[in-house]
């Protein structure tokens, strides 16, 4: 990847790029839309990652080549803005503008990105790019920004950029991954502790719909509205009450449910799945994965039936696994509407799974199934 990099930034800039930074996608294990209602959640980084390969300019042209798209895009510094006839620039313009939100004085650049984040997978394709541009930046201009805050401006470049209100999680996952651990994080407070992953003969199997609904953007934000409807019927009450994080079950079966029977619904599986989250993590301490996998597939059904962000490509997927003695938990990942299943598989099983839902699959679904075995890798780094 590197030499492949060096070889396309120099044909098309005519120079050596001074820095090449990796920074991954993402899987979590537990803790699905708990971020952004201020909960836990439990994601790690995987061996799957955006490039970038960049170097400053004397002027303030900002020119971008996107390596695995043969698409390019150009502008200049005083004219960064969102743009909206494609994406992908968007994720790294938008984490250079956090540098002149900070008064940091940003001179042009030239960049070259590829990535083997699988796209639309949800695996956190976008979050890779923006916390590889954000740290590149921050080695370049030497501004000495510590990992954390460049987290938050890399979420910053998704609210602003691509106009998606995410949570925290994956851009930290991104760039706070340590190889074979997970990540127990507060997104409130985002305090934070590495739990050792290390499953004996299991694997992680992300199986990807190929699919992903028009829905996945707006219901997402939907979602979010829905459950600060939840958080506002119950301040009337406690207004100590910030976010779904603070309250109870008592409190939405007094306040909520009877007032807003969706908003009940969302903010029911989300403080479900925070007390969730707290008990796959004690199952985890004690090595007791199959009681953790069993929380992971409880989760799936909440999503699906609760949360309604599932889809029918990734119900089938959950079912046709659920009975397995091979898979020990499964559930659908992501904000939802399609990407991936993340699947906790015996690894001397994974080839004849695949061997099986695979033809069932395409056959039911009339779609392509692919898979990656995933393996918990270090953050964002440069190479």
């Amino acid at each position: 990847m590197k030499t492949q990099l060096e070889k396309l930034f120099f044909e098309k800039y005519h120079h050596q790029p001074t820095i090449i930074v990796r920074s991954p996608g993402r899987v979590n294990i537990i803790g699905e839309h708990a971020d952004y209602n201020n909960g836990f959640v439990l994601p790690a980084a995987i061996d799957k990652a955006a490039y970038i390969a960049i170097s400053l300019r004397d002027d303030n042209e900002i020119n971008l080549t996107a390596l695995d798209l043969n698409e390019q895009f150009s502008t200049t510094v005083d004219q960064l803005k969102p743009i909206g006839d494609i994406s992908w620039p968007n994720y790294i313009l938008g984490g250079a503008a956090q540098f002149l939100k900070r008064s940091i004085q940003l001179p042009g650049f030239n960049a070259v990105l590829t990535s083997d984040v699988p796209i639309g997978a949800g695996l956190s394709s976008s979050a890779a790019v923006e916390c590889a541009t954000v740290f590149a930046l921050n080695h370049l201009l030497q501004t000495n920004i510590d990992r954390v805050e460049m987290v938050s401006m890399a979420q910053k470049a998704e609210h602003e950029y691509a106009g998606v209100m995410c949570g925290i999680m994956d851009q930290f996952a991104s760039m706070m991954g340590k190889a074979n651990q997970v990540i127990k994080l507060d997104c409130r407070s985002l305090e934070f502790e590495y739990v050792p992953f290390n499953l004996e003969g299991i694997k992680i199997l992300l199986l990807n719909t190929n699919v992903k609904h028009s829905l996945a953007s707006s219901e997402y934000n939907t979602r979010r509205s829905e459950c600060m409807q939840a958080v506002e019927l119950i301040q009337h009450h406690h207004p100590e009450v910030l976010s779904l994080r603070d309250a109870t079950v008592e409190m939405l079966e007094q306040f909520v449910k009877p007032n807003n029977a969706i908003a009940y619904q969302r903010s029911r599986f989300v403080v479900d799945e925070m007390k969730r989250l707290h008990e796959a993590c004690h199952f985890l301490a004690k090595n007791d994965i199959a009681s953790m996998g069993e929380c992971m597939f409880e989760t799936h059904i909440g999503l699906s039936s609760q949360y309604e962000v599932s889809c029918k490509e990734l119900d089938y997927l959950v079912d046709f696994v659920k009975d397995k003695p091979e898979v020990i938990g499964a559930r659908m990942m992501g904000g939802g509407f399609g990407g991936c299943t993340i699947n906790l598989v015996l690894e001397d099983e994974i080839e004849s799974l695949i061997k099986s839902i695979k033809p069932a699959y395409e056959a039911a679904m009339g779609l392509p199934l692919d898979y990656y075995i995933a393996t918990i890798e270090n953050g964002t780094e440069v190479i």
